[in-house]
């Protein structure tokens, strides 16, 4: 897959929304502003030059049909795109839904496998005095979609993709509550060391 940065990601996910085609206004009317004009400029000819996005006549763009083929076609399989996705940025539920524009069923049970293959990380986090699970990718996760560039979608069966019984995922839940703890920085730096020295022995 071509590598997307996270402007380029919010620029094209505004096209999907627009019915595939934006303008000026869709841009000022988005959240996009805050990048400010010249980063936009830059990252609209970066898309154009890869011919992710092309201008019309009207000065309006549309997003191609290479672009969609990213994150928004059917012939990618959505555990495929959420891997691609969460290369992108790690996301919550809710955003990887909206992003990818499947239903939430079909995003949790793809990522429930996904987790169990150790292919993602599923870290508790606390925004707005609310509990909120936020997904990243993680190496392994990584490799197995690098994969699809040269064999496909259909010669991978990422279930099958050793597992460590989810012990990396608890580890990470652990750290996660010890920075949340009232205790030293020098305390949670020691305590943190020795949960990276038992993920050395284990060798996940």
């Amino acid at each position: 897959m071509r590598k997307l940065g996270t402007i380029d990601l919010e620029i094209l996910f505004l096209a999907v929304k627009e019915n595939g085609t934006f303008n000026e206004n869709n841009l000022e009317n988005s959240e996009l502003k805050r990048h400010g004009v010249g980063k936009l400029l830059d990252t609209l000819a970066s898309l154009k030059d890869r011919k992710f996005i092309s201008l019309n006549s009207d000065g309006s763009f549309s997003i191609t049909q290479l672009a969609r083929e990213i994150l928004w076609s059917s012939n990618i399989p959505i555990w495929g795109r959420i891997l691609r996705l969460l290369q992108i940025k790690s996301c919550n539920l809710d955003q990887i839904v909206e992003i990818i524009r499947v239903s939430e069923n079909q995003i949790i049970q793809e990522l429930e496998e996904l987790r169990k293959s150790q292919l993602i990380l599923m870290s508790p986090q606390r925004q707005d005095e609310k509990l909120i699970k936020m997904y990243e990718i993680l190496p392994e996760g990584i490799e197995e979609i690098d994969k699809t560039d040269i064999q496909g979608f259909n010669k991978l069966n990422f279930i099958k993709v050793e597992s460590n019984g989810g012990i990396l995922e608890i580890i990470k839940e652990i750290e996660n509550e010890i920075e949340r703890a009232g205790i030293s920085e020098p305390e949670k730096r020691s305590i943190i060391q020795k949960f990276e020295n038992l993920k050395s022995k284990l060798k996940i």
